[in-house]
C-alpha cells in the first residue's frame, strides 16, 4: 500500500477494501515511527486528522466522494490552516495558531482529504536545504547525513519516506522542484498565478507558487486537479476554466520537441548528475521525441536577479512581523522601537535576517535604481529568452540540481555556494513558467538525481505527459529508501 499511486488509494478506499480511518491511521503509525529520525513533521493532531478522515468515510458511503476523498495529504508548514499550529518553520510563528485556512486548503478540505500533518521547511520558506528551521534540519530518507533540498524538503522527505503518500509544497526559486530531486520524487511549480496565494505566507510576492509533490506525474495531476482554481481573495489569481490535468497523461510523445539549452549543460553540473540526465534524454528520443539545441543566453543572470528580487519581497512582506498583533514579543523592551528591535532579533533566523538586511538595501534610496530596477530588466530578458525558446520547441529539459544531495552542513557556512543550488530553477520562476522535477536516476552515494522540465505558460496537462510516459518505460520513481523500522 506504501507504494500505491493515489488513483490506486482511491480505488481501495471507494472498494470499503479500506477505510479513510484505517488509511489515516496506517499513515499516522508510519509518522510516529520515522519523523524521530527524518524530522520531517513540525505539527501533528491525531484527532483532527482523524475526524477528517471520518468525514471522508462518511463521504464515500453517501456516494459523493471526489478523487482524493480519504486519502492523507501533509501540508507544508507554510499554508495556514485553521485550528493548527502554522509555524513557517520560524521561532517568530511558533505558537501562532491560524484562524482561517489557505485557499489550498480550503479546496483540499472540499475534496474530502485528511490532513495529516504540517510539515517541516526552510525559515519562510529561504533556504535551499531545510536546515534554516526553527525546528532543526530535515534528514534526506535516502541519506540521513544528506539534506533533502529546500525549502519543501519536508513535503518531500515524507512522500519519499512513504509518510504520506502525496504533500503540498511551495516554490519560489526551486523550493518544490530541487528538494523533489534530491529526494527522489516528483514535484511541479504550476504557472504563476494558477494556485491562489491567499493564505500562503508570503516570501516574495511576485515568484511565489503552491504545488504539489508526489512519487508519480499522474498523482501530481490529480493534486494539481484540487489545488489550482480562481480565488478573488488573490489579486494575481487567474481566473481560467477548469482543467482536467490528467486528460493527456497517455499521449504518445512522436513528434515532440524538446529542447536543451546549451547553458544548462556547460560548467557546474557534476558528472554523475550529467550521466543521468543523459541516459534520461536518451529514453526520450525512443520515445519519439525530437532533440533541439537551444540557448537561453540570460541563465547566468538569474541567480544575481533572483538575489536582488526575492530580498527586496521579503524585506517588505516580513515587515509585518513587528511583535504587535501576533507572532513572538521580546519579554523586555524599553519602548515601542526597542519592542521592534528585540522581537525580530530573537525571533528571526540569520538566513532570515540575511535577507531582509539585502532585501533593505536594495530597496534603499540610492541604491534603488542601481539594483531592483536593473533587477526587473533582467528579469524581463530572462522571461525573452524563454518566449524565442518556445518558437523552437514544446518542452525544456535540463538537471534539475547541478548535484546530488550534499551533506548536512557543508554549504550552511557559504551562503553563495547554497544560494547557487537554484542555478537550474530560478529562471524559470523569475519567468513565471511552469516548472516539474521527477526521478531520473541516482549518482554517487546512491542518491537521487532529477530531471527539469520547464513548459510554457499553461502547459501543465503536456508537461504531466512528458513525464508520465517516461515514468511508463523507467521505474526511478517507484524506487524508495531501505527502511526497515517502519
Amino acid at each position: 500500500m506504501l507504494n500505491s499511486s493515489l488513483k490506486q488509494l482511491s480505488a481501495l478506499l471507494a472498494a470499503k477494501k479500506v477505510s479513510s480511518v484505517e488509511l489515516t491511521r496506517e499513515f499516522l503509525r508510519r509518522v510516529k515511527v520515522l519523523n524521530q529520525e527524518y524530522n520531517a513533521f513540525i505539527t501533528i493532531n491525531e484527532e483532527m486528522s482523524l475526524d477528517q478522515a471520518r468525514t471522508a468515510d462518511t463521504m464515500i458511503a453517501s456516494g459523493v466522494a471526489c478523487p482524493l476523498t480519504g486519502i492523507p495529504i501533509a501540508h507544508k508548514d507554510i499554508f495556514c490552516t485553521k485550528g493548527w499550529l502554522t509555524t513557517c518553520g520560524s521561532k517568530m510563528l511558533s505558537s501562532f495558531i491560524s484562524p482561517y485556512d489557505a485557499h489550498v486548503i480550503e479546496r483540499f478540505n472540499l475534496a474530502g482529504t485528511v490532513n495529516i500533518g504540517k510539515t517541516n521547511m526552510d525559515e519562510f520558506a529561504m533556504g535551499s536545504s531545510n536546515e534554516t528551521s526553527f525546528y532543526g534540519p530535515v534528514k534526506n530518507p535516502w541519506d540521513i547525513t544528506t539534506v533533502p533540498g529546500g525549502s519543501s524538503g519536508g513535503s518531500a522527505c515524507a512522500v519519499a519516506a512513504r509518510m504520506v503518500p502525496a504533500a503540498t509544497g511551495t516554490d519560489t526559486g526551486g523550493s518544490i522542484r530541487q528538494p523533489a530531486a534530491l529526494c527522489g520524487v516528483s514535484g511541479i511549480k504550476p504557472t504563476y498565478g494558477l494556485v491562489s496565494r491567499y493564505g500562503m505566507i508570503a516570501f516574495a510576492s511576485s515568484l511565489d507558487q503552491g504545488g504539489p509533490i508526489a512519487k508519480s506525474a499522474a498523482d501530481l495531476a490529480l493534486m494539481l486537479n484540487v489545488m489550482v482554481g480562481f480565488d478573488a481573495r488573490d489579486s494575481t489569481s487567474l481566473l481560467r476554466d477548469q482543467e482536467d490535468y490528467a486528460r493527456d497523461l497517455e499521449k504518445p510523445l512522436e513528434g515532440l520537441r524538446i529542447g536543451l539549452p546549451k547553458e544548462y549543460f556547460a560548467e557546474g553540473m557534476s558528472e554523475d548528475v550529467s550521466r543521468a540526465v543523459d541516459a534520461a534524454i536518451v529514453e526520450y528520443n525512443k520515445l519519439g521525441a525530437k532533440i533541439v539545441e537551444v540557448s537561453l543566453p540570460n541563465t547566468k543572470l538569474s541567480i544575481p536577479v533572483y538575489y536582488v528580487l526575492a530580498p527586496a519581497e521579503a524585506s517588505s512582506n516580513l515587515s509585518r512581523f513587528d511583535g504587535v498583533r501576533y507572532g513572538h514579543r521580546a519579554l523586555e523592551y524599553a519602548d515601542l522601537n526597542d519592542m521592534y528591535q528585540k522581537s525580530r532579533t530573537q525571533g528571526f533566523g540569520a538566513e532570515v535576517k540575511r535577507r531582509i538586511l539585502i532585501g533593505t538595501y536594495v530597496l534603499s534610496h540610492g541604491y534603488y535604481d542601481a539594483y531592483y530596477i536593473k533587477a526587473q530588466k533582467l528579469r524581463r530578458l530572462i522571461a525573452q529568452d524563454f518566449a524565442e525558446v518556445f518558437k523552437q520547441c514544446e518542452i525544456i529539459m535540463g538537471p534539475t540540481s547541478p548535484t546530488v544531495a550534499f551533506a548536512l552542513g557543508e554549504k550552511s557556512s557559504d551562503p553563495l555556494q547554497m544560494y547557487l543550488s537554484d542555478t537550474y530553477t530560478a529562471a524559470a520562476s523569475l519567468a513565471g513558467l511552469p516548472g516539474m522535477s521527477i526521478p531520473a536516476g541516482f549518482g554517487n552515494g546512491n542518491r537521487p538525481v532529477g530531471l527539469h522540465i520547464i513548459g510554457n505558460y499553461f502547459s501543465e496537462a503536456q508537461m504531466l505527459n512528458v513525464a508520465h510516459q517516461y515514468q511508463q518505460v523507467m521505474d526511478w520513481h517507484t524506487q524508495m529508501p531501505d527502511i526497515t523500522k517502519a
